[in-house]
C-alpha cells in the first residue's frame, strides 16, 4: 500500500491517454450493472495475473475509496424501532456524563479527583445500541453466549445501560470509581472487581485484541475436538484507532486469517483522535488499516459516510467528491468536527469548485447535519449485519465516529476531550437539549440520573431486545456447572518413587510423565490443553505430538519429513496441543482463553504452558497481570530456569527473577521445586484447587533441565510442600561436643549445592548442618505476612507464628538461603526467622552470561563453597567459631575476595 493516500489520484492526472482510460472504466461499469460486482472482481483478478505473468510485476494498493464499502441499496435494513433506540441512547449518554462529572464534583477532605471518560462513549453510543439490541446474545441453555471485549475508557455507557435495564442501581453509579467500600464501580473492565459482569478486562491497550483472537481460535478448538459446540457464537472486539499502534492490537491478525476465524469481529472506532491528539494528523488511519487488514486476509467493511452524504455521492459524477475525501486528512477531518458548518462548507467542499456547487443548496446547519458514519444507527446496523454473517473470514468495521459527539464546545472533536471530565452547569445544560433530556434547569446542579418508567415505551423495548437474544451483557460466570475428580496422588507413582542409579531425570521430565500420566485419565485428560511455543524438544515433550497430535483446522496437508520415527509432527483438525511457534504473547494468549474457559464456555479446561522461564513474565507480565484479573486457572511452567541451569545460552536467557515478577499477581501460586516428587505433589494440589474446588488460583512452577537422582516423596511431607519447606535431609551426627550447628535452607538447582556443602561443613569444619527444601519463598513470604498482619490487628490475642518460624522452632543456629534467583526472592523471609538468629542469603544478582554450571554458580557466589563460607561467617558472628576459620575457608576453596561483586560485572 502506498504511504501517501493521494498516490492513486495523482497516477490519474499523469494519465496519457485519457480515452483509452475511459474506454476501460465504461467497459468495466458495463460488466457490472450486467454481470454485477462478483463477476467484475473475477475478471479484474484475472488481468492482475495476466499481467504479472507477462511481468509488469508492479505493486497494488489494498486500499479502496474513501467511502463506505456497503452501498445504500445493499444494506440490510434495520428492524427495530431507531426513534426509541435514539431517545435510549440519549438517556445513556446522559447518565454516564452524569456519572463521571458527579464522581469529579464530590471531593474529600484530603482532595483529589477520581477521573473518568465521557469521550469515548460519545463516539461509541450508536453501535453499542446496534449491538446490544440486535446482535448480542447472552448465554441459553439452547446455546453459548457472545463474547465482548470492550473498549475500555467506555465504561461509563456500559453502566449507564446496566442501570436502565435494572441490574446497577443508582447507589452504584454514584460510587464510581469508589470501590473500597464495596458499593462502587470498577473504572475500567475488570473481572476480579466486577465478577458477574465483566467479561474481560480491556484498558491495558492492544492485550484486548491479541487476547481475542486467541479466544475466537480458542472456540474453534473446542469445537473441533467435541468439547462444546461454539458453531454459533462470535466475539466482538472493540478497539480504539488509536490503539491499533499497540504492536499487540495487529501482531495477531495473521493467525485469525490464516485458521479462518469467521468467528471473530474487530470493530475499529475510528474517532481519529488517540489520547492526546489525532492518530494520523498527515494521513489517514482507516486507509492505513484497511491496507494491514485486508493485506492480511481479513474481510474489511468500512463505514465513513452517514446517509446525508448518499444523495452528494450519487450526484458526483466525476469523482470530485470522492476525490477530495480522499485527499483530505484526518488532521483537517478533526478540526472540521471542532468547527461548524461554515468552516466545513468554507474548509472541506469550498476547496475544489465543484464540490462546493454541490452543497451551495444547504445551509450550513444541513452541512453540519451530514454525519459520520458510526453515528447513524441504519448503517451501523448494516454493518454489523454484514459482518455478522460473513463466512470463512474474520471481519474488521473500520467505523467513523467523533470523539466526544454531542458534547459541543465543551470537547467535540478536540484533543482536550479525553480529558473532559468536569462540566459546568451550562455546559450540562447545552447537553442535556442536544439530546432532548427531560431534566429542568431546577435540576442542572443536582446533575440527577435519568431512568423512566418501566412501563414508558422506551423501557419496555430495552428489556424486548435483550429478552429476544437471551438475557443482558455483559454477564460473567464465576464456576463452571461441570466437575471433575482429580485423580488420586497415587495415580502418579511413577513421578513420586525414588529413580535408579543410572536414570536421573530432571524435574522437567518429571512434569512431563506427570502430564502424559494426567492425559490418559478419561474424564479429566479431554481437558488437558499442553501449549508451546515451538520449544517440545527442548523440553522433551515432542512424545506428545503423536500422541495427542497438535491442533490445526485444516489438517496436515504435506507429509512430515520425519514421518518414519516414531513421534513424528502430528497435526490433526482434532488435535489437543496448541503449538504457537515461537510466540509467547500468543502462547499466553492461548493458556488465558484456555484458562477462563470455566467461565466463557462453562467448560472447565486446564492449561499448560511451558516455556523458558527467562521469555515469561519478563516479557508477557502484563498478560499475566491480565490473566490475575480474569480469575484465570492453569499451569504456566518456566523451563530451563535459574541464573546458572541453563549453560551456555548466556545473559538473554537465563532467568534469576521470573519468581520476584510471579510474587506480584496475587492470584499466582508459585514453586521452585528440586525433586520430581516435589512437581507432583504440588502439581496434583493445584488440580485439587482449581478443577475439583474451582479456586481462582493459577500456578507457576520453575522447572530445571539438570538431571540428577531423584530421592522420592518422603511420607507425610506433602502438607510442609505446600506450605513452601520441609526438611529434606537431617544434620549429620558428631561426636564432639557443643557441635556449631548450621540450617540450610534453598531451592531448585541450588537446594543440591547445599547438600555438598553439608558434607564440606562436616568433614572440613566440624559442624552439623541440616538441609531445608523451599519450593516456595514466595508462599513462605505470603504466609508469613498474613501472620504479621492477623497479630498487628489482634494485639490482645494469642500471635500466630509464621510457618518458617515453625518449621525453624526445634532447630538451633543460623540460617543460609541459597537458590538461583536474585536475594530478594529469599531475603523475603527474614522477618520471619525466629528471633536471635542470624539469617544469610546468597543469589544471582546480575546478568547471566554463558559458561559451565560449575562456573556460573562459582561467578554468581551460589556454590557450595560459598555456602560454606556464608554457614562459618554466620557462626563466627554469633560467636560459635573464630573469624579466622573464615579466612581459612576463603583460603582453601580458592575464592577470590576482591573480584568484582557479579552485579556490576
Amino acid at each position: 500500500m502506498s504511504a501517501n493516500p493521494e498516490s492513486h489520484f495523482n497516477a490519474t492526472a499523469q494519465d496519457a491517454d485519457a480515452q483509452e482510460t475511459k474506454e476501460w472504466r465504461d467497459a468495466l461499469s458495463a460488466v457490472i450493472q450486467s454481470a454485477g460486482p462478483e463477476r467484475a472482481h473475477f475478471l479484474l483478478e484475472e488481468m492482475l495475473e495476466h499481467a504479472r505473468q507477462n511481468s509488469v510485476d508492479m505493486p497494488f494498493s489494498a486500499n479502496t475509496g474513501y467511502v463506505n464499502t456497503i452501498e445504500p441499496e445493499l444494506e440490510a435494513r434495520s428492524p427495530g424501532n431507531l426513534e426509541i433506540e435514539q431517545r435510549l441512547r440519549a438517556y445513556m449518554r446522559w447518565n454516564a456524563m452524569a456519572m463521571v462529572v458527579k464522581a469529579n464534583r464530590h471531593h474529600p477532605p484530603e482532595g483529589g479527583d477520581l477521573g473518568g471518560h465521557i469521550g469515548s462513549f460519545a463516539s461509541l453510543a450508536s453501535m453499542f445500541g446496534a449491538g446490544f439490541n440486535h446482535f448480542w446474545h447472552a448465554e441459553t441453555e439452547q446455546r453459548g453466549g457472545d463474547l465482548l471485549y470492550i473498549q475500555g475508557h467506555v465504561s461509563p455507557g456500559i453502566y449507564a445501560r446496566a442501570y436502565l435495564e435494572g441490574r446497577l442501581t443508582e447507589e452504584q453509579l454514584l460510587n464510581f470509581r469508589q470501590e473500597v467500600d464495596g458499593k462502587g464501580l470498577s473504572s475500567y473492565p475488570h473481572p476480579k472487581l466486577m465478577p458477574e459482569f465483566w467479561q474481560f478486562p480491556t484498558v491495558s491497550m492492544g492485550l484486548g485484541p491479541l487476547m481475542a483472537i486467541y479466544q475466537a481460535r480458542f472456540l474453534k478448538y473446542l469445537h473441533a475436538r467435541g468439547i462444546a459446540d461454539t458453531s454459533n457464537r462470535k466475539v466482538w472486539v472493540f478497539c480504539g484507532d488509536g490503539e491499533m499502534d499497540e504492536v499487540e492490537s495487529l501482531g495477531a491478525i495473521g493467525l485469525a486469517a490464516r485458521e479462518n476465524l469467521d468467528n471473530l469481529i474487530f470493530v475499529i472506532n475510528c474517532n481519529l483522535q488517540r489520547l492526546d491528539g489525532p492518530v494520523r494528523g498527515n494521513g489517514k488511519i482507516i486507509q492505513e488499516l484497511e491496507g494491514e487488514f485486508r493485506g492480511s486476509g481479513w474481510n474489511v467493511i468500512k463505514l465513513i459516510w452517514g446517509k446525508g452524504w448518499d444523495a452528494l455521492l450519487a450526484k458526483d459524477h466525476d469523482g470530485a467528491l470522492r476525490d477530495l475525501m480522499m485527499k483530505t486528512n484526518d488532521g483537517d477531518y478533526q478540526a472540521m468536527k471542532a468547527n461548524d458548518g461554515a468552516y466545513v462548507r468554507k474548509n472541506f467542499f469550498g476547496r475544489d469548485p465543484r464540490t462546493a456547487k454541490m452543497v451551495e443548496h444547504m445551509s450550513d446547519d444541513e452541512i453540519w447535519a451530514l454525519q459520520r458514519g458510526g453515528h447513524d444507527s441504519q448503517k451501523v446496523y448494516a454493518a454489523f449485519h454484514a459482518a455478522q454473517n460473513h463466512q470463512g473470514q474474520p471481519t474488521v468495521l473500520l467505523v467513523k465516529t467523533v470523539k466526544g459527539f454531542g458534547m459541543g464546545k465543551i470537547g467535540e472533536g478536540k484533543n482536550t476531550v479525553h480529558q473532559t471530565k468536569k462540566l459546568s452547569d451550562e455546559d450540562i445544560k447545552a447537553f442535556r437539549d442536544r439530546f432532548n433530556i427531560p431534566v429542568p434547569d431546577s435540576q442542572i446542579a443536582d446533575l440527577p440520573f435519568y431512568k423512566p418508567a418501566d412501563d414508558t415505551p422506551e423501557m419496555k423495548y430495552l428489556h424486548e431486545r435483550r429478552k429476544a437474544l437471551g438475557g443482558y451483557l455483559p454477564h460473567r460466570r464465576t464456576k463452571a456447572d461441570e466437575s471433575f475428580t482429580v485423580p488420586a496422588l497415587e495415580t502418579f507413582k511413577a513421578v513420586l518413587e525414588p529413580t535408579a542409579e543410572g536414570r536421573e531425570i530432571s524435574t522437567t521430565q518429571a512434569y512431563v510423565r506427570f502430564l502424559t500420566q494426567l492425559l490418559r485419565d478419561q474424564a479429566l485428560g479431554p481437558r488437558v490443553v499442553p501449549i508451546l511455543v515451538d520449544e517440545a524438544r527442548t523440553f522433551g515433550m515432542e512424545g506428545l505430538f503423536r500422541q495427542v497430535g497438535i491442533y490445526n483446522p485444516h489438517g496436515q496437508q504435506y507429509t512430515p519429513v520425519d514421518k518414519d520415527q516414531v513421534m513424528y509432527y502430528k497435526e490433526d483438525k482434532a488435535g489437543q496441543i496448541l503449538q504457537e511457534g515461537i510466540n509467547e504473547a500468543g502462547g499466553m494468549s492461548s493458556w488465558i482463553a484456555a484458562a477462563t474457559s470455566y467461565s466463557t464456555n462453562n467448560r472447565i479446561m486446564v492449561p499448560f504452558y511451558v516455556y523458558y522461564s527467562m521469555f515469561g513474565f519478563q516479557r508477557i507480565g502484563d498478560l499475566a497481570w491480565a490473566a490475575g484479573d480474569m480469575q484465570a486457572r492453569g499451569f504456566l511452567l518456566g523451563g530451563t530456569s535459574g541464573r546458572t541451569t541453563l549453560n551456555g545460552e548466556g545473559l538473554q536467557h537465563e532467568d534469576g527473577h521470573s519468581h520476584i515478577l510471579a510474587n506480584t499477581i496475587p492470584n499466582c501460586v508459585s514453586y521452585d521445586p528440586t525433586f520430581a516428587h516435589e512437581v507432583a505433589v504440588i502439581m496434583h494440589e493445584g488440580l485439587k484447587r482449581m478443577v475439583e474446588r474451582q479456586e481462582n488460583v493459577f500456578y507457576y512452577l520453575t522447572l530445571l533441565n539438570e538431571n540428577y537422582a531423584m530421592p522420592g516423596l518422603q511420607p507425610g511431607t506433602e502438607e510442609q510442600i505446600i506450605k513452601g519447606m520441609y526438611l529434606c535431609k537431617q544434620a549429620p551426627t558428631l561426636q564432639q561436643a557443643n557441635v556449631p550447628t548450621v540450617q540450610l535452607l534453598g531451592s531448585g538447582t541450588i537446594l543440591r549445592e547445599s547438600f555438598f556443602a553439608q558434607e564440606l561443613l562436616e568433614k572440613d569444619w566440624g559442624v552439623a548442618a541440616a538441609v531445608w527444601s523451599c519450593p516456595s519463598f514466595n508462599e513462605l513470604t505470603r504466609d508469613g505476612q498474613d501472620a504479621e498482619r492477623w497479630n498487628l490487628l489482634h494485639p490482645t490475642e494469642a500471635p500466630r507464628v509464621p510457618f518458617v518460624a515453625q518449621q525453624l522452632a526445634a532447630s538451633t543456629g543460623p540460617v543460609v538461603a541459597s537458590t538461583d534467583y536474585m536475594k530478594a526472592y529469599t531475603e523475603q523471609i527474614r522477618p520471619f526467622i525466629p528471633k536471635g538468629r542470624t539469617y544469610k542469603t546468597l543469589g544471582t544478582d546480575g546478568f547471566g552470561r554463558s559458561d559451565f554450571r560449575s562456573k556460573l554458580r562459582a561467578h554468581f557466589e551460589v556454590n557450595r563453597h560459598y555456602i560454606v563460607v556464608s554457614a562459618l561467617k554466620a557462626l563466627a558472628e554469633d560467636g560459635v567459631l573464630p573469624v579466622q576459620k573464615v579466612s581459612e575457608a576463603i583460603k582453601k576453596y580458592g575464592i577470590d575476595a576482591d573480584k568484582i561483586n557479579p552485579l556490576y560485572a
